[in-house]
């Protein structure tokens, strides 16, 4: 569809506002890009790291041919929601790791929404019940005002072995171990400090291009997003920081990493 405004400058966001509300508005901008770039950059790490771990374990018993493809013991992923967050994270999955388009599928109210991606071979319904029986990894990607509904459809549906990985805002792990009836669950906490290098964000125009940046790689590093660094000194991170501390964070991803492939490895 043709952008009937582009080129018109009077219809842009920034029209009418001030130098200083402008200044504001582009610190909101690095914020949203900086949250998005560093949700989707750690979970694509997560799938890449889980799907060549079950490779290395399946490679004793299978064929090289069959490791490599997958086709044994395929890592399926669940997306449940297709707002931005959902959208920007499928599409950085499909082009940055090696998980095939049918071994995703996304639950959505709105299941003609991602009429794209369904081309490409991603399976979208309206049924999280069903998503969350067939996930290994399921990735929260809703509102939290949804979770009222969401909650009761995944209780008790999910396997042991499902990690779930929650976007969700404003809501801890505790609640959401109380709510799923599920103890698998894993969930970043960013904050976003303002400070001199936050616009390192806005170059991120196109996330996937994004991904391949080597300044933005190693402002999205874990270990350098530290929370205890002082507010003012954001030059390894560009703003943005992780609760917990990004050694502790990098710690409880391999402990959950270690049990989905021990998993793997018992049902072999």
């Amino acid at each position: 569809m043709e952008d009937v405004v582009s080129g018109l400058d009077s219809f842009s966001v920034e029209t009418g506002l001030t130098e200083d509300e402008i200044s504001h508005f582009l610190v909101l901008r690095a914020r949203a890009a900086g949250l998005t770039f560093c949700g989707c950059a750690h979970a694509v790490y997560l799938c890449n790291l889980v799907h060549s771990l079950r490779c290395i374990i399946k490679s004793h018993t299978a064929n090289r041919e069959s490791v490599a493809s997958g086709e044994n013991d395929p890592l399926c992923v669940g997306i449940l929601g297709m707002g931005h967050m959902g959208k920007q994270l499928l599409q950085s999955i499909l082009e940055m790791t090696p998980i095939k388009p049918s071994h995703i599928k996304v639950s959505t109210r709105r299941p003609e929404s991602a009429v794209d991606f369904v081309q490409m071979g991603v399976e979208c319904f309206f049924d999280n019940r069903r998503l969350a029986a067939w996930a290994d990894v399921l990735f929260l990607c809703c509102l939290p005002c949804h979770l009222s509904k969401v909650c009761p459809d995944l209780h008790s549906h999910l396997s042991k072995h499902c990690l779930v990985y929650s976007f969700i805002s404003a809501v801890p792990v505790t609640r959401l171990t109380t709510l799923l009836g599920h103890d698998f669950i894993l969930k970043p906490q960013y904050s976003f400090v303002d400070c001199d290098n936050a616009d390192v964000w806005l170059s991120c125009t196109h996330l996937t291009t994004a991904l391949t940046h080597p300044l933005l790689i190693e402002a999205s590093c874990p270990v350098t997003m530290s929370a205890s660094a002082p507010s003012h000194d954001c030059r390894a991170y560009g703003g943005v920081t992780l609760f917990p501390d990004g050694l502790r964070w990098s710690e409880v991803k391999l402990q959950r990493l270690f049990r989905i492939v021990g998993v793997a490895s018992c049902r072999r």
